[in-house]
């Protein structure tokens, strides 16, 4: 497979949630798969949430020098800033599935890179949101897409 793969912001935290055990194993196989492949795609937006989650919320929680280097090996997947394009595709997202904005810019933002598949827990799972499906990787097998 060669289809690029955006990264909900929750897939990358649970990544590093020693409180969800299961939860994080499956997301850092994920992880890793996405890694090895290269198809992995991000935006400023998940970055940033990711190092609030990592450094404020999560019990126990990473340093803040571990979360900046994570975020600066994020770098390798083309994180995309959120500009007016984005935005003004958000807008449009949100207007016509009734999403929350936070999920349309995520939307917005995979769509942008060309991203086939969206991972997602908070997203309905294999919806089809113009040419994204969201697929909640703890419902689906890395196989399913790697074929």
């Amino acid at each position: 497979m060669n289809a690029k793969v955006f990264v909900d912001t929750n897939i990358l935290v649970y990544a590093r949630d020693a409180s969800e055990t299961k939860k994080q194993e499956q997301a850092k196989q994920w992880m890793a798969y996405l890694w090895q492949s290269r198809l992995g795609r991000l935006s400023y937006q998940s970055c940033n949430e990711y190092y609030v989650v990592t450094t404020q919320r999560l019990k126990p929680g990473l340093s803040r020098k571990a979360a900046q280097d994570d975020i600066k090996a994020f770098e390798a997947w083309n994180p995309l800033p959120i500009d007016r394009p984005v935005i003004e595709n958000a807008w449009r997202i949100q207007e016509r599935y009734q999403f929350s904005w936070w999920d349309s810019l995520i939307l917005s933002a995979a769509q942008i890179q060309g991203c086939k598949y969206l991972l997602s827990e908070d997203l309905q799972h294999e919806q089809m949101i113009n040419d994204v499906q969201v697929i909640n990787p703890f419902l689906t097998d890395i196989s399913e897409i790697s074929s």
